[in-house]
């Protein structure tokens, strides 16, 4: 998510801006300051609160976010501080601790509701403040007016038909201070009502820019978790439905995607099962076959080795009956023997 510490630093580099040119204009200003003092106290007063209220709004955005972020990197044990804002998700959120949660639209259409009341309300303060400053501007200006129209009518009622014109004028020069005392606390009452409340309109706006990119933020992370229920097509009838029954509607909803999972789960096992299955059995058949192939081998070494005996047995009948055969030939028959009767053997 995108952090409200920006728009902080653009708030304090319009102040900051600000500040330069009042420095600027120390003088004047320092001058218009002191027509009415009270008045214009009671302006900056009025200005540095919503200052520091949309100050305060912007870093409680910031606690918002560093939650949302914690939440999503937490693990189960670990517990989150409760936020302000997103107070009633966050109850909804911990009922089921740190698994996958799934909001229904209702749900979601509440949550994002309360979401945008509260941030509304934290804009009250600073728009009033707006308008108390637009209201002290012009309560300094009909002030000072009517300082100066009280003036200029007892100047009036003071001169004397008769009296001598150089006199006249040097009373009406006397007495036209109080006039202009009167018009310099109107137009500086004014000048400082309506700048402040053009500078905290601009760090309002800020700070409402801030306010709006958290609300389409955790709508968009909202949207992520919310499941589309079928009876979404009820559209303005679906406040017509009691509590109860559309909580019912949607644990039985729940339920049917929980046991769904479970027969896709349940016949992806099987198909898995089946699939060895079928491979245990060509396992199986070669094994099967391969033994055959051993047995007719068996079978092979086996008469070889009996038609040698009987080779054997010949020829030690015709050596009894005066026939002569060399030592060499009988000890190569004779390890030949072995050497057939250790193959058998040995693939036994």
């Amino acid at each position: 998510m995108s952090q409200p510490q920006r728009v902080l630093l653009w708030i304090l580099g319009v102040l900051a801006a600000i500040a330069l040119v009042a420095g600027a204009l120390y003088a004047p200003l320092l001058r218009a300051f002191s027509a009415t003092p009270i008045f214009n106290a009671v302006i900056l007063a009025v200005f540095a609160i919503g200052i520091i209220a949309n100050l305060r709004q912007v870093l409680r955005l910031q606690r918002e976010v560093d939650w949302i972020e914690a939440y999503r990197r937490s693990s189960p044990e670990r517990t989150l501080e409760t936020p302000v804002l997103l107070a009633p998700m966050a109850r909804m959120l911990s009922q089921g601790g740190r698994k996958p949660q799934t909001l229904s639209t209702q749900s979601m259409r509440s949550i994002l509701d309360s979401i945008h009341l509260r941030l509304e309300e934290q804009r009250d303060l600073s728009r009033y403040l707006v308008g108390l400053l637009i209201f002290l501007g012009l309560l300094g200006t009909f002030w000072g007016l009517l300082i100066t129209i009280a003036s200029v009518g007892e100047i009036i009622a003071g001169l004397g038909a008769g009296s001598d014109a150089v006199a006249m004028f040097d009373t009406l020069k006397s007495q036209l201070q109080q006039p202009l005392s009167g018009m310099a606390t109107s137009f500086s009452t004014s000048l400082f009502g309506l700048a402040c409340s053009l500078i905290l309109g601009l760090v309002d706006l800020l700070a409402a820019r801030a306010a709006n990119r958290f609300y389409t933020e955790v709508e968009d992370w909202l949207s992520g978790m919310t499941r589309l229920s079928s009876g979404g097509a009820l559209g303005e009838g679906e406040a017509s439905v009691p509590a109860y029954v559309q909580a019912l509607l949607e644990q039985t909803a729940d339920g049917l995607e929980r046991m769904q999972r479970a027969l896709v789960d349940s016949e992806r096992e099987r198909r898995g099962s089946v699939q060895q299955m079928a491979e245990l059995n060509d396992h199986l058949a070669r094994l099967a076959e391969h033994l055959a192939r051993e047995s007719r081998g068996f079978a092979e070494l086996a008469d070889t080795q009996a038609e040698v005996r009987n080779a054997l047995r010949a020829l030690a009948q015709r050596d009894a009956g005066g026939m002569r055969i060399s030592d060499e030939l009988r000890a190569e028959f004779r390890l030949l023997s072995r050497t057939l009767a250790a193959a058998v053997e040995g693939q036994r």
